[in-house]
């Protein structure tokens, strides 16, 4: 399988998975132009998308989902919650009827020689998910979006062989920043974003000697840096009680507006 970045923060996020039979994206939002231009570096083009997963309602993960699904009329996977708030998001414009498929945490669902099972967080969407995604005997996460995480997560994380991590925000930066009042209280919140000490405190937990690669994603582009992200993450790997240590696993952290490299397990 492979997976790689299209984009990740919080102005747009768009993630491609793909194995030797199946190309998806996880998520959209960004412009349909912006995601062929992105496929395009990667050696892909949109028309061999298989299947979009949505995880969530909000505009940075489906930007450009009715440009997309208008024009190359791709299958879209979503919760009922997602697809239902979708379809009142007036910006999006119609979707062509038959493509939505319905997801449910905890269900698996097939496409091509891939399966994808989709994880419950803690956001404020209607109903939200992160994607785990499996073949052939590896494993995949794409893990955003989520204000805190307990031992549902956990369990689910464990034995990846790659995982997408959101690290979105360094809560000093915040409380400082510009941000007004009951927009801080929101990503600090338990149904807002992962900040870099929990994203830190979370790996530590699903660390093991299989995991191939960790890509830190979804950062704020006003409350957080990467190399900031980077260096607490590992910070926090590094104080765990595991028996692990940060420079024992590569760890990359995604752009916002650039191409990954292309991670393969």
């Amino acid at each position: 399988m492979r997976l790689c970045s299209i984009a990740s923060g919080s102005s747009g996020n768009c993630i491609f998975a793909g194995s030797d039979l199946a190309n998806l994206m996880i998520d959209v939002g960004i412009s349909g132009k912006k995601i062929e231009e992105g496929l395009n570096e990667i050696g892909h083009t949109t028309r061999e998308i298989d299947g979009i997963l949505i995880t969530h309602e909000h505009s940075d993960h489906i930007g450009g989902l009715g440009v997309v699904a208008r024009r190359y009329g791709i299958p879209i996977y979503a919760t009922k919650g997602t697809w239902e708030a979708i379809l009142k998001c007036k910006s999006i414009g119609k979707i062509p009827e038959g493509l939505y498929r319905e997801v449910q945490a905890d269900m698996e669902t097939v496409i091509g020689d891939i399966t994808v099972t989709p994880i419950k967080i803690s956001h404020d969407a209607a109903q939200p998910v992160a994607y785990v995604i499996r073949q052939g005997g590896k494993s995949m996460a794409v893990m955003t979006d989520l204000g805190k995480y307990d031992s549902y997560i956990v369990d689910r994380l464990q034995n990846m062989d790659l995982l997408l991590l959101e690290a979105n925000h360094d809560v000093h930066m915040l409380q400082v920043g510009s941000y007004p009042y009951y927009l801080k209280q929101r990503i600090l919140g338990e149904r807002g974003h992962l900040s870099n000490e929990l994203s830190g405190q979370l790996l530590s937990q699903v660390l093991h000697d299989g995991l191939k690669a960790v890509i830190l994603g979804h950062l704020s582009k006003e409350n957080n840096y990467e190399q900031l992200a980077y260096e607490t993450v590992r910070l926090e790997i590094d104080l765990s009680d595991n028996s692990y240590h940060a420079k024992d696993f590569p760890i990359y952290v995604a752009k916002r507006d650039m191409v990954s490299d292309m991670f393969e397990v």
